[in-house]
């Protein structure tokens, strides 16, 4: 799923909302990162608004709203005991204060179907590092509102609030932060908006739910700053487990006017069949990973978004060891238009985005070994979603059509257009390796019975599978990889025979914006 893990196969083979005008965020420069404050000031770059939410998080009604059952901060367990003895669509107002669980680790609050939670101006749910989730259950309909959940201690890849992924929840202007594992998991049709996910151990978000696919996600206005705060990648190197948000098998979200920055890791993930993704007018900045990565997943529009000095981290590790890959601040990953499978749009657009000062732009890549039933595949026991068993593709059969294509999750139909990449390498503090845009797959070589044996992966995805750059504006020493990480080309090369790159686009090789 990671990098990491990506790489060994290569190695392998020789409410835009009126809070975002508040000021910035406290707790945002960590490691001695300089942290952006203000929207891009390079020529033609995006007026994005930032999503200030953790420094000024809007306030609750300070008083309980007609009908609410009111919650006593000095009575331990008060909100869980009150909400079980409540009918659904209650109404809970927390006082002012630090609210507890019982101390007993699986303390939690269940809401019923259609519960509320509004929290006064100060109202806090304290785990108090003795329990491990705040909200759980399978009701459906809950909405939470200006509250503060922290310091819960969920095990690793589970979630402190909503942690059952139950479907329809709402959950707004709410801070979640210094959590273990993941501030919030999300179900079907949630709302995420407008929200503080600060400083969690794994991720501010992670959208998963076990069985099933999660269906019309949004995720708006929120502020996503520093999570994997225990460096889970370093406890389980290639895990691909960390980052601001990550998606697994969402099908069709939106992901809009969010502040992801300072994230220790990737800043926001799509990993494995996701589907029909918006991600647009975000500001994505100041990760030590990727500022996005998508990965074996289907049709996106990526637009508009406003992503600078990503990957410094971990670009320059791998280049220090002296790794020759692309590792890129926008990763498209086995992932491409399908449109067998319906969506809003048929192939992955990229487009009137700025990429500033990050470690390298854009990287596509395929892993020749990677297929549905193959060893290879990191995604274990997941198959494309034009071929739901996995046992089918086998040989015989899978070198042939329709599964000899079918059991891929191919990168195609990427069109990346009018976008706007500036490199100063000064800003950067690099010589090489942080400049590169890139289109490459590995040589096959893993299982013996695969039928993707060789270079044909690497021609397919170079040169036959419509992957095209054009009307794009390049500024700085900006070079090219085509095929393998052994073609390195200049600006000529690359729009020339046999790769016909980046027609209309400019190029002005100077460092600097």
């Amino acid at each position: 799923m990671g990098f990491t893990r990506r790489h060994r196969a290569l190695a392998a083979a020789p409410l835009a909302l009126a809070l975002l005008a508040s000021t910035g965020c406290e707790e945002s420069a960590h490691d001695g990162r300089a942290e952006p404050t203000a929207a891009p000031t390079t020529s033609g770059a995006l007026s994005t608004s930032v999503a200030r939410v953790c420094a000024k998080p809007a306030a609750g009604p300070t008083t309980a709203p007609a009908g609410a059952v009111t919650i006593d901060p000095a009575v331990v367990g008060d909100l869980a005991a009150k909400t079980k003895s409540s009918p659904p669509n209650t109404t809970f107002w927390l006082r002012p204060g630090r609210h507890r669980l019982d101390p007993d680790r699986y303390a939690q609050v269940v809401p019923k179907e259609g519960d509320r939670y509004l929290g006064a101006p100060g109202a806090v749910l304290d785990g108090r590092r003795k329990n491990q989730y705040a909200f759980g259950g399978t009701a459906h309909h809950v909405t939470l509102r200006y509250l503060t959940v922290q310091g819960f201690v969920a095990p690793h890849d589970e979630g402190v609030v909503n942690h059952d992924s139950a479907d329809g929840w709402v959950i707004e202007h709410t801070t979640i932060q210094h959590n273990s594992g993941a501030g919030l998991m999300a179900g079907a049709h949630q709302r995420v908006r407008a929200n503080c996910l600060r400083g969690n151990g794994q991720y501010g978000m992670n959208a998963y739910k076990g069985g099933a696919p999660i269906n019309g996600l949004v995720v708006e206005g929120n502020e996503i700053v520093s999570n994997n705060t225990d460096d889970w990648e370093r406890r389980q190197p290639g895990c691909g487990c960390t980052g601001g948000v990550k998606f697994w098998a969402v099908n069709g979200a939106d992901v809009r006017g969010n502040w992801v920055h300072a994230n220790h890791g990737t800043g926001v993930w799509a990993d494995t069949d996701n589907n029909d993704f918006r991600i647009e007018n975000n500001v994505i900045e100041a990760n030590d990973g990727a500022a996005l990565i998508y990965e074996a997943s289907y049709n996106a529009v990526i637009r508009n978004n406003t992503i600078r000095r990503n990957n410094w981290v971990e670009g320059r590790k791998a280049a220090d060891r002296g790794d020759t890959f692309p590792f890129a601040t926008l990763y498209l990953s086995e992932s491409g238009g399908e449109p067998r499978i319906r969506a809003r749009t048929d192939k992955i657009e990229i487009y009137r985005n700025v990429l500033e000062n990050n470690w390298s732009g854009i990287t596509l890549w395929e892993n020749a070994d990677r297929f549905c039933n193959s060893p290879a595949n990191t995604s274990s026991g997941d198959c494309t979603l034009l071929v739901r068993h996995p046992d089918r593709c086998a040989r015989p059969a899978i070198a042939t059509a329709p599964l000899y294509t079918d059991c891929r999750w191919k990168t195609q139909r990427v069109d990346i257009h009018d976008n706007r990449f500036v490199l100063d390498t000064s800003v950067v503090d690099c010589t090489v390796k942080c400049d590169r845009m890139a289109v490459l797959a590995n040589y096959g070589t893993y299982p013996d019975w695969s039928p993707y044996q060789g270079d044909r992966v690497a021609k397919a995805i170079t040169l036959e599978q419509h992957n095209r750059w054009h009307d794009n504006a390049y500024v700085g020493p900006w070079t090219f990889i085509a095929h393998d990480p052994s073609q390195v080309l200049d600006f000529g090369q690359w729009q020339g025979m046999p790769y016909q790159q980046d027609a209309g686009s400019t190029f002005r090789a100077q460092a600097g914006g």
